[in-house]
């Protein structure tokens, strides 16, 4: 990787952690269509959750090893797209980044979510339950609490809070995810849940929200596209032709343009595809399904990424997806060309009673770009650690 985090090229106020995200999050929010006042309203939120690392000066080297990009940077941000509607700016957070140890780490994103909620107004209760299970006095596992808000106009965002189900470890992992259903009234959830890899995140809806979900991510190594259809269990879901043809543009399978991107086995062999099963209900199958595409282990770079991303847009009716364009711009001045990385994941999202939904995972790169890739045919398996 390329680092990035001398300065160069960076406004003063940019050359702290907090200065370069809180820019970022503002001029994302000016391509959304955001009011300036929410705008900043929600960078002061950022920059309070981030707590002492916000005021990192980004020469130095990340806060603590992140599991949740892959140079280290607390902070990923996401547009959410829909037909016909302006895009929603997301953004996921560590607050507990740089604390000694991930048992600190959960207490301190505990503290930042109950006093998010005390603010807006919101419960907590569904997460109290959990957090012995979730935030045990010695926990295992890449991440402990992440918080992710959905920005919308009047300066309250909704909220939700990931877990590792691996907390107790990464073979009890299914059963903390099974107990968590079972506390929380989902209990013939998990049995819906389609054969997986392993659990990597328990996620809970807190806020302001119509119906709250309960979202279970799971992992699945080596997965074909063909697979695509057999892991969807929510009733009036998704057909599998159209999961197929989202995970084949996404990863570049058999594009027909000889480029090294194009790959003739339909398989997820790098890094895994994500699946996600969302319930909003205590009766009856998932609500909601969602795959989750790590784009950047499948693409030379992120021009190519960003190409994928507008033919997937253009497929389920986004007419704004020039917007993304724009979005990759809010966020660095480097040319999509020049590294791999910058969009992480492209998601594909269905919800009973409401149309699909694109979502593209744009990286800060605050620490270090990742170079553009060699063809995918010579290339080995990424690092673990990393989602």
């Amino acid at each position: 990787m390329s680092a990035i985090g001398s300065g160069a090229g960076r406004t003063r106020q940019e050359r702290t952690l907090g200065g370069l995200v809180t820019g970022q999050l503002l001029r994302l929010c000016q391509v959304s269509g955001l009011g300036r006042s929410d705008a900043e309203t929600y960078a002061h939120v950022l920059t309070d959750a981030l707590g002492a690392a916000a005021e990192r000066p980004l020469d130095l080297p990340p806060p603590s090893r992140s599991f949740l990009s892959d140079d280290s940077t607390p902070v990923e941000f996401s547009l959410s797209f829909t037909p016909d509607t302006p895009p929603t700016v997301r953004v996921l957070l560590e607050p507990g980044c740089g604390a000694g140890g991930l048992g600190e780490n959960g207490r301190t994103g505990l503290r930042v979510i109950r006093s998010m909620a005390r603010r807006w107004g919101f419960a907590t209760d569904q997460l109290d339950v959990l957090e012995d299970l979730f935030l045990p006095p010695d926990p295992q596992g890449p991440l402990a609490l992440w918080i992710a808000l959905e920005l919308f106009p009047g300066g309250v965002p909704r909220a939700k809070v990931y877990l590792n189900p691996a907390a107790a470890g990464a073979t009890r992992a299914a059963e903390t995810v099974r107990e968590a259903l079972d506390r929380l009234g989902h209990r013939h959830a998990f049995d819906a849940l389609p054969p997986a890899d392993g659990y990597p995140f328990f996620a809970l809806d807190l806020g302001d929200w119509a119906e709250p979900r309960v979202k279970i991510y799971a992992t699945h190594h080596g997965l074909p596209a063909t697979a695509a259809g057999g892991l969807c269990r929510m009733e009036s879901g998704p057909d599998s032709e159209t999961l197929q043809e989202f995970l084949r543009t996404v990863g570049g399978f058999d594009d027909g343009t000889g480029h090294p991107g194009a790959r003739s086995k339909e398989r997820f062999d790098r890094r895994p595809v994500l699946s996600c099963h969302s319930f909003r209900r205590t009766t009856g199958g998932p609500t909601g399904f969602t795959l989750h595409v790590p784009v950047r282990d499948y693409a030379r770079d992120d021009s190519e990424a960003l190409g994928r991303a507008r033919a997937v847009l253009d497929r389920h009716g986004v007419d704004t997806a020039a917007l993304l364009d724009r979005s990759l711009a809010a966020v660095t001045s480097r040319q999509p060309q020049d590294g791999a990385g910058l969009i992480a994941y492209v998601a594909l999202a269905h919800e009973q009673g409401r149309p699909p939904r694109v979502t593209a995972y744009i990286s800060s790169e605050a620490y270090e770009v990742r170079p553009p890739t060699a063809p995918l045919s010579s290339r080995g398996v990424p690092a673990a650690g990393r989602r």
